[in-house]
C-alpha cells in the first residue's frame, strides 16, 4: 500500500480521483434523500348491492402496487388485507380496484385505507374511507339482506340480519333450520348457507327474529340452474314459414319473472318461436339471471316438411272394403308429393296401410270383412326428403254392409241304438256376415233325391236322426246331410256330411292310451286310401253315451296327425277320440285325460267271505266318472280299528324271508358239499385203453394174504367189506366181467397201481345178483331193468348207486361161451358217473327187486383215494340243471303258499 508521508512544514495536496469520489457519493446520499412514495389520495367507493361488489378508485402517483385494508367498522375487524395491483387510468390519472364482499355490503359499514408500496418501501397510509351500512343508528327499522337472492345450486351464500335499536338477537331460520350466526357489528348478525339445493318454485324462506321472537324480517333465496337446450331444430307446415323447436334439457327452477328468456334471430319469445319466411339459418339464445345458452340449426325448406293432421275424414264402404277420404288445411299439398299411413282396428285385429301420391286425400281398403265396425286414423309425410310423420286425424269410424254367411262346419253323431243327431258348429261373427236368422237341414240320397228339409232357429245346432229310415229313403246305402245357413243377405252355401247307413253289430275297434303334452293330445295315424277328401277327429266325455256335447276338426287329406287341444277339456276327465274318413268311416280310437287325479270315490260294494282259513273280498266297479284316471290296481289293507296297515307290506316280507331262507340254505349245501368234493373211491388207472370215457365197476373185494396175493376161493359174507374200483382212463366197450374169486393174483395186481378203492358195509355177496347176460334180449331187459330202477329211486328206496357211461358189447370180447357176460345195470341205464347226494340203508326189497342186481350200497366207511373224483366238464351239467329245477320248483310252491 504507498505510504503518504506529512511533514510540519510541508503544504498539504488534493487528488482530483479522490475529491470526485467524495463528490460523487455526497450526490447520491441526496438523491436517495429525495425518492419517497407518493401517499395515495382522494379515495371514492362505488358499491354495486346486487353483486355485492365495491369499486375503490383513488390518486396513487407512479407506483403501480398499493396495500390493500378493509376492516369492519364498529368492531374493528380485518375484514380483507392484501397486496393489489392497480393500472393507471392515462385520462383521468386515478388508479382503480374492484373487491367482492362475501356478505351482502349493506350488513355493516367498513372502514377502508391504501398506501403504495415499491418492493419493501410504503407509503404512508391514505385517509380512511367509509363505506356506510345498514346498521347505523339512522336505520332503525328491522333488516334482512339480501332482500330477494338468486344463486346457483351448490353455491354457499352468506345473509344477514340488522336488529332495530333496543333489541336483542334471537335466531336465523333457513326454512325450517336453525343457523349458527356470527356477529358483525353492534345490531347486525350473519349466516352462511352452503351447497344450496334446488329450492321450491316460490323460493326458499329465510328469516330473523329478535330474543322474545315479538319480531321478524327476512327474505326469500331462489336456488336453480343457468339454461341448458337441446334438440333445437325448425320446419315448415305450409311449405313458406318455419316454426323452431327445442327442449330444455333440465329444469332451471327459476320460474316467472325470474325463468328463461328466449330470442330467435334476437327476436324474443317464451316458449317457441316462429318465423313469417322461412330464413335458412336461426340461432337461438336462452337467458336466465344464472347465465345464458345457445343453439344453431340450419337447413332446406324442402327438407323439413311436417305436414298437418288431415280433416273432415268420410267412408264408403261395401261388404269386404271401403274408400275413406280426408281434407287438408293448406292448398299448397295439392302439389305436395305424400305418403301416408292409415291405421285399420276393429274388434279382432289391427293393420297398417300405406299409401302413395301427390297431393293424396283418398285410399281404399281392401279384405275387410262384412257387418264389422272399423275405426281408421291417418297420417301423412313428404315423399321427397322425408323429414318426419305428420300428425294423426281424429279417429273416423264405418261399418260394412252384411254378406252371405260361411259355410257351416257339419258333423254327425251316432248311438249305438242306429239313431244320432246332424251337429254343426256356430258360426262366428265374422263367419256369419251379419245375424244369423236360422239354418235349413236337408236329407239326400245318391240320386240327388232331397227331402225331409226341415228349418231350425238361429240358436239351434244339432237335429235329430233315424239311420233306419233314412236307410228306407236311399237304394244303394248312401246318403248325406246339408245344412245351410241363413241371414238378411242370403243363403250360405251348403255344408254336406255322409250318413253311414252300412251300421252293424260289429266289435268297435280297439282303443289306444294317448297322454296329453303341454299343448294337446298328439294324434298320428297310417294314411288311408279311401279318406280322399280328408279326416275328422272327434273327442267327448267318456262317459256320455247318447247324445253326447262332441267337439271336431277337419283335417286335409294327406295329413297323417293332428294335436287336441280345446279350452273345454278339464282334469280328471277321460276322452274319447276318434278318427273319421270323410265318407264317416271309423278309422282309429284313443282315449285319454288331460291331467289324471286321484278316484274321488272308494270302491263301491266291498264284501269279505271266509273260505276255510281264507278271507274272499269282493267289491263293485268304480264308475267311469269317478275314477278320475286309468286304473292301475287295487290297494288292500287291514285294519285293528284305528290303523290300516298295507297287505302288501306284509307279502314283500314274506317272499323277502323266503328268498333269505333260500339264499342260506343253498350256501349250507354248497359249503357242504364243497366239503364233501373228494368222493371215497379208488381210481383205477389203464393207459393201454384208448377211449376218454370214465367207468365205475362194482367188484367184490378178495382177501389177500401178506404178500398181497389174492384169496378168492374163501366164501364172502353180506357183512364183510366190498369195495368199488373207479377207473380214471376210459374202458373198453366191451363188456366188463367181474373178478371171481379164481382170478389171478397177476390181473389183480395190474389194476392196483391206479385205482381207488371205497369201502362199504352191508353189500351182499351173491355174485349172480352183480351181473347180468348182454345179449340182444338182454339188452331190452335191460332197459326195463333201468326203468324199474329209476322208478324206485324217485320212491326214496336205494343207497349209493354209482353209475357209469353206457357201453355196447363188443365183438372181440374174447368170452368164453359158458361166461356170460355180465353189466351193471345202472352202468346201462345212466350216461357218465353221477355222484349221489343222499345216503340211505339197504332195504331187503330192493334187494329182491332185480335178478341182475342183488346188492345195494350202503354208506362208507373208509376213504384211500389219490385222485379226484369228480370232474369239471359236461358230466355234471345234467346234475346242476336238475338241481336249479328242483330249487326253482320248489321256490315257486313256497310262493304260492304265501298268497293269502
Amino acid at each position: 500500500m504507498p505510504r503518504l508521508n506529512v511533514s510540519p512544514n510541508s503544504k498539504p495536496t488534493c487528488s482530483p480521483l479522490w475529491l470526485f469520489c467524495v463528490l460523487l457519493g455526497l450526490l447520491s446520499r441526496h438523491t436517495h434523500a429525495r425518492v419517497v412514495l407518493a401517499v395515495p389520495k382522494q379515495l371514492s367507493l362505488s358499491p354495486n348491492m346486487s353483486t355485492q361488489q365495491l369499486s375503490i378508485s383513488w390518486l396513487g402517483g407512479a407506483a403501480t402496487t398499493f396495500d390493500l385494508m378493509i376492516l369492519r367498522t364498529e368492531l374493528n375487524e380485518t375484514v380483507f388485507y392484501d397486496t393489489v395491483s392497480a393500472t393507471m387510468n392515462p385520462v383521468s390519472g386515478r388508479h382503480q380496484w374492484t373487491w367482492t364482499s362475501v356478505e351482502p355490503l349493506q350488513c355493516t359499514s367498513l372502514s377502508i385505507q391504501i398506501r403504495s408500496r415499491d418492493g419493501n418501501a410504503t407509503s404512508k397510509w391514505s385517509t380512511t374511507q367509509i363505506h356506510p351500512g345498514n346498521d347505523l343508528p339512522s336505520y332503525e327499522k328491522f333488516q334482512m339482506y339480501p332482500e330477494e337472492d338468486i344463486v346457483p345450486v351448490g353455491a354457499n351464500a352468506t345473509y344477514c340480519c340488522i336488529l332495530p335499536e333496543n333489541k336483542l338477537f334471537g335466531d336465523i331460520y333457513y326454512g325450517n333450520t336453525v343457523m349458527n350466526a356470527t356477529r358483525l357489528s353492534r345490531r347486525s348478525y350473519a349466516v352462511t348457507i352452503f351447497h344450496q339445493k334446488p329450492s321450491q318454485r316460490s323460493g326458499t324462506n329465510i328469516f330473523c327474529r329478535d330474543n322474545l321472537k315479538s319480531d321478524l324480517t327476512g327474505s326469500v333465496v331462489f336456488v336453480g340452474y343457468p339454461p341448458l337446450l337441446s334438440d333445437f331444430v325448425c320446419e315448415t307446415h305450409d311449405l313458406n314459414s318455419a316454426v323452431c323447436h327445442w327442449n330444455d334439457k333440465r329444469d332451471t327452477s327459476l320460474y316467472g319473472k325470474r325463468g328463461t328468456v328466449y330470442s330467435l334471430n334476437k327476436r324474443y319469445h317464451l316458449t317457441f318461436c316462429t318465423s313469417a319466411q322461412w330464413e335458412g339459418t336461426w340461432t337461438l339464445v336462452a337467458v336466465n339471471r344464472l347465465g345464458q345458452y345457445s343453439l344453431t340449426d340450419s337447413a332446406e325448406i324442402s327438407h323439413r316438411v311436417h305436414p298437418v293432421a288431415p280433416i273432415n275424414l268420410s267412408s264408403v264402404a261395401s261388404a269386404w272394403n271401403a274408400t275413406v277420404s280426408w281434407n287438408w288445411i293448406y292448398s299448397s299439398y295439392s302439389s305436395l308429393d305424400l305418403v301416408c299411413e292409415v291405421d285399420l282396428t276393429s274388434q279382432w285385429s289391427k293393420t297398417n296401410y300405406t299409401f302413395s301420391g301427390v297431393g293424396l286425400m283418398s285410399v281404399v281398403l281392401l279384405d275387410l270383412h262384412p257387418d264389422e265396425k272399423y275405426v281408421v286414423h291417418v297420417r301423412c309425410g313428404a315423399q321427397q326428403n322425408f323429414w318426419k310423420w305428420g300428425n294423426w286425424s281424429k279417429p273416423f269410424s264405418f261399418k260394412t254392409k252384411t254378406f252371405a254367411p260361411d259355410v257351416p262346419n257339419v258333423w254327425i253323431w251316432m248311438n249305438r241304438d242306429k239313431t244320432g243327431q246332424i251337429i254343426w258348429k256356430p258360426l262366428t261373427q265374422r263367419q256369419s256376415h251379419g245375424q244369423i236368422t236360422g239354418f235349413e237341414v236337408t236329407l239326400c240320397n245318391s240320386e240327388e233325391n232331397c227331402q225331409n228339409t226341415e228349418n231350425v232357429s238361429a240358436d239351434t245346432f244339432a237335429v235329430p236322426i233315424n239311420f233306419t229310415q233314412v236307410a228306407n229313403l236311399s237304394s244303394d246305402s248312401k246318403a248325406t246331410a246339408t245344412v245351410i245357413a241363413r241371414n238378411a243377405a242370403g243363403l250360405s252355401q251348403p255344408a254336406s256330411v255322409a250318413i253311414p247307413l252300412h251300421l252293424t253289430d260289429a266289435e268297435p275297434l280297439a282303443v289306444s292310451r294317448i297322454v296329453y303334452s303341454n299343448r294337446g293330445f298328439p294324434l298320428f295315424w297310417q294314411n288311408n286310401a279311401n279318406a280322399t277328401c280328408g279326416y275328422v277327429v272327434e273327442w267327448h266325455d267318456a262317459s256320455c253315451v247318447r247324445d253326447c256335447p262332441v267337439e271336431w276338426i277337419k283335417v286335409a287329406a294327406g295329413i297323417t296327425n293332428a294335436l287336441i287341444e280345446s279350452v273345454n277339456l278339464q282334469p280328471g276327465v277321460r276322452y274319447n277320440l276318434s278318427l273319421y274318413s270323410c265318407s264317416s268311416e271309423l278309422l282309429q280310437r284313443w282315449q285319454g285325460y288331460l291331467q289324471e287325479l286321484v278316484p274321488s270315490s272308494s270302491v263301491p260294494h266291498l264284501l269279505a267271505s271266509q273260505q276255510d282259513s281264507d278271507i274272499l273280498l269282493t267289491w263293485g266297479e268304480i264308475p267311469l266318472i269317478r275314477r278320475r284316471g286309468f286304473l292301475l290296481g287295487y290297494n288292500i289293507y287291514s285294519t285293528n280299528g284305528s290303523q290300516l296297515t298295507l297287505l302288501a307290506d306284509w307279502m314283500i316280507l314274506e317272499i323277502l324271508a323266503s328268498l333269505g331262507i333260500t339264499a342260506l340254505f343253498l350256501v349250507v349245501v354248497t359249503f357242504i358239499c364243497y366239503k364233501k368234493r373228494k368222493c371215497m373211491v379208488h381210481i383205477v388207472e389203464k393207459p393201454e385203453w384208448g377211449s376218454s370215457k370214465e367207468v365205475l365197476v362194482v367188484i367184490p373185494e378178495e382177501d389177500e394174504d401178506e404178500d398181497g396175493q389174492a384169496m378168492g376161493d374163501e366164501p364172502a359174507d353180506t357183512d364183510d367189506l366190498a369195495s368199488l374200483r373207479y377207473y380214471n382212463q376210459a374202458v373198453d366197450e366191451r363188456p366188463i366181467r367181474p373178478r371171481f374169486p379164481d382170478s389171478s393174483a397177476s390181473s389183480t395186481s395190474s389194476l392196483d397201481s391206479g385205482r381207488t378203492d371205497v369201502t362199504y358195509t352191508g353189500i351182499q355177496t351173491s355174485g349172480s345178483s352183480f351181473l347180468f347176460q348182454l345179449n340182444a334180449q338182454g339188452s331190452s331187459e335191460g332197459n326195463k331193468h333201468q326203468a324199474d330202477m329209476s322208478d324206485s329211486s324217485e320212491d326214496g328206496g336205494g343207497g349209493y348207486k354209482p353209475q357209469m357211461q353206457p357201453s355196447a358189447p363188443s365183438e372181440d370180447m374174447g368170452l368164453a361161451s359158458s361166461a356170460q357176460p355180465f353189466l351193471e345195470p345202472q352202468a346201462a341205464s345212466m350216461w357218465g358217473y353221477k355222484p349221489q347226494c343222499s345216503w340211505n340203508l339197504d332195504s331187503p326189497e330192493e334187494a329182491d327187486e332185480g335178478a341182475s342186481l342183488a346188492p345195494s350200497l350202503g354208506s362208507p366207511t373208509s376213504v384211500a383215494s389219490t385222485q379226484f373224483l369228480l370232474t369239471d366238464g359236461e358230466e355234471c351239467a345234467e346234475e346242476k340243471r336238475l338241481l336249479s329245477s328242483s330249487a326253482a320248483t320248489w321256490f315257486t310252491n313256497l310262493l304260492s303258499s304265501a298268497k293269502p
